[in-house]
């Protein structure tokens, strides 16, 4: 029996878009339809989509959002997604990529975690101007040039070409960001709890770990978000709790035991006064 969410290997993936089979660490596809998976997943690698064409609904943990083209949508394996369809003609690049491949010969491990569109837990989506269309049309084209002519020297056309791409994003996200910089100390506290959540919900733990105090962490996230530290780590169980619940396999039991309570009938006081019902109720109705 299934007593988390699905992690997909990059194998599988593969096989949701061709019959061909290899070991490489990296995949590439450029289709006209995507497989859409209603199931919540995470995956083990991460993955870089160009939409060229048309538009998908993408729902990461309980958001949905409707992605039209031209955008790029990067996702980290932490990243609880599924899809569906929007429109009948698509047309998009996707590469797929195990952090270990892309950090062959790369002295900093922690190069793709220092970009936020890979580092938290949620999908992010840049909407393209025409210039930028442009420019990331031709880098994806020289990339599936490279994956149609194999070469002994492909893993490291394809990494530079990683690199560029990443590096494109950051300027684009730089650019979104500069005139609504947040402070840092919101931003690490979002990618600590991303991580820690289900083992640290006390706001004392999160100051500690940043180095500040409980009362200047609650001051900086309130001001930062309009919502409290506590209501943040509450929000992010409730979540996750709710993405579980659809799994019908689950018992509650299981799920309580999955998230760190104590028992059955902690986690349903907590989701009671967050939430206004019981997990159970809440599972009868999805």
């Amino acid at each position: 029996m299934n007593t988390k969410i699905t992690t997909y290997s990059l194998k599988h993936h593969k096989s949701l878009f061709t019959d061909a089979n290899n070991d490489r660490e990296y995949f590439y596809i450029q289709a006209k339809d995507h497989p859409y998976i209603s199931e919540p997943y995470r995956a083990e690698s991460f993955a870089i989509e160009f939409l060229r064409k048309g538009s998908i609904v993408m729902q990461t943990k309980l958001k949905k959002t409707i992605i039209h083209a031209p955008a790029i949508v990067t996702l980290g394996p932490s990243v609880i997604r599924s899809f569906t369809k929007d429109s009948d003609e698509i047309l998009i690049d996707i590469i797929f990529f195990k952090p270990q491949f892309f950090l062959h010969n790369q002295a900093n491990v922690f190069f793709l975690s220092q970009y936020e569109f890979f580092e938290n837990s949620e999908m992010h989506v840049f909407n393209l101007e025409k210039k930028n269309k442009i420019k990331f049309e031709q880098i994806f084209s020289l990339l599936r040039e490279s994956i149609e002519h194999n070469s002994d020297n492909q893993p490291s056309i394809l990494r530079a070409y990683l690199y560029i791409l990443i590096y494109e994003l950051d300027v684009i996200k730089q650019t979104i960001t500069s005139d609504s910089t947040q402070n840092p100390l919101f931003e690490k506290f979002k990618g600590i709890l991303s991580k820690d959540f289900l083992s640290q919900r006390s706001v004392q733990y999160y100051a500690d770990v940043l180095n500040v105090s409980r009362k200047y962490l609650s001051e900086v996230i309130k001001n930062n978000s309009g919502k409290t530290a506590s209501d943040w780590i509450d929000d992010i169980v409730i979540l996750e709790a709710k993405v579980l619940l659809q799994n019908k396999d689950l018992t509650i039991n299981q799920i309580s035991d999955i998230l760190n309570f104590p028992n059955q009938s902690g986690f349903g006081r907590f989701f009671k006064k967050c939430e206004g019902f019981s997990p159970l109720e809440y599972r009868r109705n999805i």
